[in-house]
């Protein structure tokens, strides 16, 4: 069972850096130091969680008038369960709330599909964070 949460306790958001740590610094070889900025405490953090373990988080912030998300990340053994669409669903959802209309993200390359299939469009060339290969990406919310 997948259950969303937005996040409100030190205890939440020690998870959510557990789990970006897990993927962005372990797995993919971002620098901690890169991987928790300065943006944390302006952020509106989500946390994801499978049959009660937690297994995905997200974040976004409003830049410029427009909901930039971030941070998407599920961890290896709960991909393929959903947990990527429950975070942006309610990334999305909190977007709303704060009466925003557009959305936008830096998709790895590699996931990109992923987003197509939620609704967003590519509007970059491919770049690179951290040496590895981004699009941008919008939304109409």
């Amino acid at each position: 069972m997948i259950t969303r949460h937005r996040v409100e306790t030190k205890e939440q958001l020690d998870e959510t850096y557990r789990i970006r740590k897990d993927v962005f610094v372990r797995e993919q070889g971002v620098p901690e130091e890169v991987e928790i900025d300065e943006y944390e405490d302006e952020a509106k953090h989500v946390l994801v969680r499978y049959n009660g373990e937690p297994a995905g988080a997200g974040r976004i912030r409003q830049v410029e008038g427009v909901a930039k998300i971030e941070r998407i990340c599920v961890l290896e053994s709960y991909r393929k369960h959903k947990i990527g669409g429950a975070i942006m669903a309610e990334l999305e959802e909190v977007a709303r709330e704060l009466g925003l209309e557009k959305a936008k993200l830096h998709a790895q390359t590699q996931a990109s599909g992923f987003y197509v299939k939620l609704g967003y469009t590519v509007d970059s060339n491919e770049f690179l964070e951290e040496n590895i290969p981004h699009v941008r990406m919008i939304k109409q919310l």
